[in-house]
Order: structure tokens, then C-alpha cells, then sequence
């Protein structure tokens, strides 16, 4: 099959092309590379470097490739920056989603699978959630994330596009951003290995569902060609296992403590430090994934 990815050069959605490659299909990505590389992907995926909110641009990309399927990875994804910004999170996370969503139509995409958030959308959860939980987004990003997920439903039911929401727990993985404001795993990471002092934001007692990226890469693929019941379908993907920051950044700090033993390096790994909480920082967030497991296998 013919996919493209959008977001494609990206942590995520590189790992999606990768596995797509893998199972003898063909990706094609876009994706502005503002958080992307193409260093990410393989010399033999074309990559076309185009921002989603062009609609023009991305028009002529749907006009050459004609996908039969698309994977919409491409996202403003900082819960902070949305905050701080409600106006650009809204121009990507939602008009550029529709102009996916009126391209795929028009030149008859059999099914989309957009990437949702179930780290934003349900709000504060001390027990991992199922998807009939309501949804309770208190950043602008987890609004945009629902308002997606209902203009899918939509096009699902007006045009007879297959589509699928899946709500990401907290990913992470190699290729992740150690730059940027969201990913504190590559950013602890980064930190603790170069013998700097990582930042916990508020007093690390906030509870996040982590998931493995190659995970999340292969529930895509399961997503893009399940036999599905319903047009419209929301799946979480997470584990339901709950690690508050403060045990994230001990254990990061354990293993790099671990590398630079194995390295000869003398001395300590410095401990994280406690700053000023984040706007929008949810307490605690976890989710079930059981129906995922019914549906995908």
C-alpha cells in the first residue's frame, strides 16, 4: 500500500515509516521538518517538505502520491507551547488535520489514522482510563487533540472514510526531541549523560503512562489495516503503569550513572532539581489499553 505519513521525519512517525518499510509497503512522508530530520528515514523514502497548514502545497502531494492510506503524525505537540500559543497549536493541530482530512477525502483515502492524546484528553486519572471516559482536556493542546478526534468522527459518517483515533500515553524512545519542551525522557536523558543538572518541574509527584515508541509504531500499523466494526473508532495506546517524575528521573539517573561507569568516567551523575511547575501540567494520567488489545491483537 501507498502511505503517507505525515510528521513522517519525526520521532514517531519515522519509527511508523520504518516499520511500513519493514512489511513491504510504501511511505511516503511529509513534514516541514521544523522538529524532524531527515536523518530519520532511509535515502529510499521520498520526503516532501511541506508544512500541513499549506493547503495548496500539500494538495499537489496528494495529486502526485494518491495514497491509499494516510498516517497523521504531524502535530504541534507541547502542552506548554499550546498554553502559552492556543492560536498556532490550533493552526496545526486543527486546521492543519482538516486540510488532511478534505485531501484524503477528495482523492479517496481508504483510512486515516490520526495520532490523538489520551495523556491530554482525559484530563486528571488516578486509574487508568478506558476510552468511554469522558473527556476533560484542560490545555489548549488536549482541545485541539478532541476537536480532531470529532471532525474524524465526522468525515467518518458524512464521507465513509474509515477513520482512527489512537491516544498515546507518554512515548518515548530513540529519535526523540532532547531540545524541545515536550519528551522529558531524552531530555533527562541528555542532561544526565553530559553531567548536567536535569530540571523536574512542580515536585515530581506528577504520574504519567509511559510508552515505548516501537510499540506505538507497530499499533499504526495494526490500525491502518485491522478489520475494524464501527467508521470511526478511539483506541488507547499506554500500558496503564504509572511513574511519577521523581521515579523517572532516579532510574535515568541510575543507568547514566551505569554509562559512565562502563566508560571509565569518574564521579557522580548529578540529581535532578525541583523548578516552578508548567501551565497545563496534568496530576496524574493513565490509560487503559485493553480495547486496543481486543481490536489490534
Amino acid at each position: 500500500m501507498r502511505v503517507l505519513v505525515t510528521g513522517g521525519a519525526g520521532f514517531i512517525g519515522s519509527h511508523i515509516v520504518d516499520q511500513l518499510q519493514a512489511e513491504g509497503h510504501d511511505p511516503i512522508v511529509v513534514d516541514d521538518l521544523s522538529t524532524g530530520s531527515r536523518d530519520n528515514l532511509s535515502d529510499s523514502v521520498p520526503l516532501h517538505v511541506v508544512d500541513i497548514r499549506d493547503q495548496s502545497a500539500l494538495a499537489q502531494v496528494f495529486e502526485q502520491v494518491r495514497p491509499h492510506w494516510v498516517s497523521h503524525q504531524a502535530a504541534q505537540m507541547s502542552v506548554s507551547r499550546s498554553v502559552r500559543e492556543p492560536v498556532f497549536d490550533a493552526e496545526v493541530n486543527v486546521m492543519g488535520l482538516l486540510h488532511v482530512l478534505e485531501l484524503s477525502q477528495q482523492h479517496g483515502v481508504e483510512r486515516l489514522v490520526f495520532a490523538s492524546s489520551g495523556g491530554v484528553l482525559y484530563g486528571d486519572v488516578y486509574e487508568p482510563a478506558s476510552e468511554d471516559a469522558p473527556a476533560a482536556p484542560i490545555s489548549p493542546y488536549g482541545i485541539t487533540k478532541r476537536v480532531g478526534e470529532d471532525y474524524l468522527r465526522f468525515f467518518a459518517h458524512e464521507h465513509g472514510m474509515q477513520t482512527v483515533a489512537l491516544r498515546y500515553s507518554n512515548v518515548y524512545g530513540p529519535r526523540q526531541n532532547p531540545h524541545g519542551e515536550a519528551g522529558v525522557v531524552a531530555i533527562f536523558s541528555k542532561k544526565m549523560l553530559a553531567g548536567e543538572q536535569a530540571t523536574i518541574h512542580g515536585d515530581g509527584e506528577h504520574v504519567r503512562d509511559y510508552v515505548y515508541v516501537d510499540d506505538v509504531a507497530r499499533a499504526n500499523l495494526l490500525a491502518l489495516a485491522a478489520d475494524l466494526p464501527e467508521p470511526f473508532t478511539a483506541l488507547n495506546i499506554g500500558t496503564g503503569i504509572g511513574t511519577t517524575t521523581n521515579q523517572l528521573a532516579e532510574r535515568i539517573r541510575e543507568c547514566c550513572q551505569k554509562c559512565w561507569s562502563d566508560a571509565g568516567r569518574a564521579g557522580e551523575v548529578p540529581a535532578a532539581r525541583h523548578g516552578p511547575p508548567r501551565a497545563g501540567d496534568l496530576r496524574s494520567n493513565l490509560v487503559s489499553a485493553n480495547r486496543a488489545g481486543q481490536l489490534l491483537g
